[in-house]
């Protein structure tokens, strides 16, 4: 055992003495790691998390039923995408368990576990979101951002554009409009109605001609992505990938 690893146990177990945290998953266990916060290991050993093997949707990244052979894996299509602005969207897996409590606490607290940023940078090294060069976080209603103190979404592309040695951008992609109705509870068709002329690009130049790398919490039905995607491919941007913790 190395030195700095001696070191990290030794820290999480005074840690987890001292100021013990009950799972943010089960509620039921502790988080032994703070790589691991804010879920236990058990919880994340029990979330589905998506390593490149899985059947998706070439688009969209939806899971589909089965497996199939890597070589057929590029003709898997949902069809429900067909008409999404962005290139492709892919998630680091299923919003459940250790990933659902992650992102839930990341409205909360301003930290992204070392767990959570080594999958993002796996889901962002695998094709075709390794054509990327440029990182852009899905922006955030001023007055939430306001009160919240900080955009999650900005959290997430910090992490990831250092180690993956993109550039990002947190400037051009802003928001225009915000309604205020409570999407929670909305059918697809309600929450691209609530996104539609929400986002704006301030600053086109800076996008113009690159591969966006597009940052968010959830993927939901897709619609705020491909109203981001839209509005990116008509500033200039020549294609416009997904990325996000988790997909519903």
């Amino acid at each position: 055992m190395s030195l700095t690893n001696a070191l990290n146990t030794l820290c999480d177990a005074a840690l987890a003495l001292v100021y013990p945290r009950a799972c943010a998953a089960c509620g039921t266990r502790e988080v032994e790691s703070r790589a691991d916060a804010p879920a236990c290991a058990a919880c994340w050993a029990a979330t589905r998390v998506f390593d490149g093997g899985e059947t998706l949707c070439v688009k969209c990244g939806a899971l589909a039923a089965g497996s199939l052979p890597e070589e057929k894996r590029c003709d898997v299509r949902c069809r429900r995408c067909d008409d999404e602005a962005f290139t492709a969207a892919r998630a680091c897996g299923v919003y459940e368990r250790a990933l659902r409590a992650s992102v839930l606490t990341l409205k909360r607290e301003p930290f992204v576990s070392l767990r959570l940023a080594r999958m993002l940078r796996a889901a962002q090294s695998r094709a075709p979101l390794d054509a990327a060069t440029l990182v852009v976080p899905v922006p955030l209603n001023v007055e939430r951002e306001r009160e919240r103190g900080f955009n999650q979404a900005a959290l997430l592309a910090r992490t990831l554009a250092s180690p993956a040695r993109l550039r990002l951008d947190e400037r051009s992609l802003v928001r225009a409009s915000h309604d205020e109705r409570h999407r929670a509870e909305m059918d697809a068709r309600g929450r691209r109605e609530t996104v539609e002329g929400a986002f704006a690009v301030a600053r086109p130049r800076l996008v113009e001609g690159e591969r966006v790398l597009l940052v968010d919490d959830v993927f939901t039905t897709g619609a705020t992505a491909s109203e981001c995607a839209r509005v990116l491919r008509a500033a200039g941007a020549s294609e416009v990938f997904v990325l996000t913790v988790a997909r519903a």
